[in-house]
């Protein structure tokens, strides 16, 4: 049944296939810098109108100082019933006019343009799952639930508090992000990104007449890039890279500022929480100098919890039945569903395969458009997990 099922899904996609890949390029032509709320208006409406001719309700949320997000479900869905959650992003680091220097470029094997493989190709996917499913009359025993947001590319500081809500009553995720490598593995861990700021403090002076009444806080700040730098534990995946520094006013001054900006990954929560301390309780290294320490984990560790690897397992069947090699690997970046594996079973990096995130060469390959939604289609009529894999995480960062 599952055989046969994933062949009409996929023979309906190939069906319309020129039409997937025309609205894909519609929704590239629209570009949706994340620091450009106004841009995200185009996109959200025609997701919005897209989603409501297949019946869902759709609405979009405007955000404070980003393009908010857009949350649907079927008009059809019964409260109290079990639901899952597809998750993407509009939003996407290229600035507006890129188009006029990095066009669309569609050949025979590929569609190239800013945006198409990270990740409007996922979005892609998600609307036309769900119009297979309603076209072949294909039963969602778990009610799909969507969300899109405009801020991921940014951290997704304003649609996290809704992602964790709707998480948290849903039986599992997926998260539309681009695959790993010409294999299109997919992600089932991802690490946790951390990032931490330092202000030194310290006291002027003049660099010829009086050095010795000031304090630098220049040095001062570069005892403290050397304890940084020793938390790094590569065989442990901890990485604390000090990738912004600047300080002084003059070379003729003993600096009376400074300031670190500090990016970590790991790849578990126990992880998180040290380095998170360790940091947090640096103190100074000088008489005459403040210290300040901001910042956190704004992403936490997608690890491979029970759950997550049951839907792993879920995927890599399915992908069986339908003649297809799937692998999973674990991700250096965070993404959304960093977020949603805190609190329900999720699946990563569920887009199309390609290459060139955040690189001009972006594109990805048209057969495995249909390929990629052909599982998401499955994956969406799939069965719903045990209700005792769905635990509040136990371990939360310090």
């Amino acid at each position: 049944m599952k055989v046969t099922t994933a062949k009409h899904i996929e023979a309906f996609l190939k069906a319309h296939q020129e039409e997937m890949i025309d609205f894909l390029k519609r929704l590239v032509t629209c570009e949706s810098p994340s620091h450009d709320p106004e841009s995200q208006k185009e996109i959200m409406k025609i997701l919005k109108e897209t989603l409501e001719f297949l019946g869902f309700e759709a609405q979009v949320f405007p955000g404070k100082k980003t393009g908010g997000f857009l949350y649907a479900r079927p008009k059809t869905h019964k409260k109290g019933a079990a639901v899952q959650l597809m998750v993407g992003h509009c939003d996407t680091v290229w600035k507006k006019h890129t188009l006029e220097n990095m066009p669309i470029h569609d050949s025979e094997e590929r569609l190239s343009g800013p945006g198409v493989f990270d990740m409007k190709a996922g979005i892609t996917q998600m609307i036309f799952a769900i119009k297979a499913l309603k076209e072949l009359e294909i039963e969602c025993n778990v009610s799909p639930m969507v969300l899109i947001n405009s801020d991921e590319e940014i951290g997704s500081f304003e649609s996290s508090n809704t992602i964790k809500r709707i998480a948290r009553i849903a039986c599992r995720a997926f998260i539309l992000e681009p695959p790993l490598g010409f294999e299109g593995k997919l992600k089932t861990a991802r690490k946790g990104i951390g990032k931490f700021t330092l202000n030194v403090t310290g006291k002027p002076a003049h660099a010829g007449l009086n050095p010795d009444e000031g304090v630098s806080a220049i040095i001062e700040l570069s005892h403290h890039i050397q304890d940084l730098f020793k938390l790094n534990d590569f065989k442990k995946g901890i990485t604390v890279n000090v990738g912004m520094i600047q300080g002084g006013s003059s070379a003729n001054v003993i600096a009376e500022e400074s300031q670190a900006i500090v990016d970590v990954r790991v790849h578990n929560m126990e992880d998180a929480s040290f380095i998170e301390r360790e940091i947090l309780n640096l103190k100074p290294k000088h008489k005459g100098v403040s210290l300040k320490i901001d910042g956190g984990f704004g992403r936490p560790p997608m690890e491979r919890t029970l759950r997550n690897q049951k839907l792993w397992l879920l995927a890599r069947d399915i992908a069986e039945n339908m003649s297809l090699t799937l692998d999973q690997a674990t991700a250096g970046g965070g993404s959304d569903g960093n977020t949603t594996s805190l609190y329900t079973a999720t699946l990563d990096g569920l887009g199309t395969v390609g290459d060139g995130a955040h690189a001009r060469h972006e594109f990805i390959f048209k057969d495995k458009l249909i390929e990629r939604t052909t599982l998401l289609a499955m994956l969406l009529s799939a069965e719903n997990i045990e209700e005792e894999l769905r635990v509040e995480p136990k371990n939360k960062i310090a």
